[in-house]
């Protein structure tokens, strides 16, 4: 009983290592490939990403990403103490990059409570202008489009590092639900989204500081 347990731990820190160096695909870009649907991705390294981009999705998704260690605890609290929260404001990036690399998505407790150890040991591991990186590599910005090189090229026809702000915000604005929400042709509901995103980067740039080369 104690042995599939041991083998699955022992398989995630050896791919934790390795994708210490190497881009990992996401557990969704695995799907698509067996399935033999279409994946849209082009990993870059985030000096090639306009910084833009990642100050939008901390401002859009954890403002406490430099500070915290992978997890915020006090967010988790009060989502355990208020039952109409919406688990997602308990989700730090790498909680979601834990998920999209390693896990499953979809809402579960089992799937919760591996997220947050791996989410600990991952952003100790990596650091964060890894975590940074590999989740602006895995995230999906479309049906069968992943990482900020590919949203970049899909919608807006230009490189990730030739993001404007505006076109950040939009990209993070739609991270709640990519399916149904497009960067490209957003709704309104998305450019309000953006422009309230747009206006937080302007207060947020300080809480950046970790992503410094």
């Amino acid at each position: 009983m104690l042995l599939l347990p041991a083998v699955l731990a022992v398989l995630t820190l050896v791919l934790a290592l390795v994708y210490s160096a190497v881009t990992p695909p996401s557990t969704l870009m695995l799907g698509r490939w067996l399935t033999l649907q279409p994946v849209e991705r082009v990993a870059v390294p985030l000096s090639q990403i306009a910084p833009a981009l990642p100050l939008a999705v901390i401002s859009s998704e954890d403002q406490r990403f430099c500070l915290d260690h992978g997890v915020d605890f006090g967010a988790l609290r009060d989502v355990v103490e208020d039952d109409d929260a919406r688990a997602r404001g308990a989700s730090t990036i790498a909680m979601q990059t834990v998920k999209n690399v390693f896990l499953w998505p979809g809402r579960s407790y089992i799937r919760k409570a591996m997220e947050i150890p791996l989410a600990l040991a991952l952003d100790a591991l990596w650091g964060k202008r890894r975590m940074m990186e590999i989740y602006l590599n895995v995230a999906e910005w479309g049906d069968g489009i992943y990482g900020a090189q590919a949203a970049s090229r899909h919608w807006f026809r230009k490189d990730a590092r030739d993001l404007t702000r505006s076109e950040a915000a939009l990209l993070a604005a739609v991270l709640p639900n990519p399916i149904l929400r497009s960067a490209g042709r957003p709704s309104p509901g998305v450019r309000r989204r953006a422009a309230r995103i747009q206006a937080m980067m302007a207060h947020t740039e300080g809480l950046a500081g970790c992503l410094r080369p």
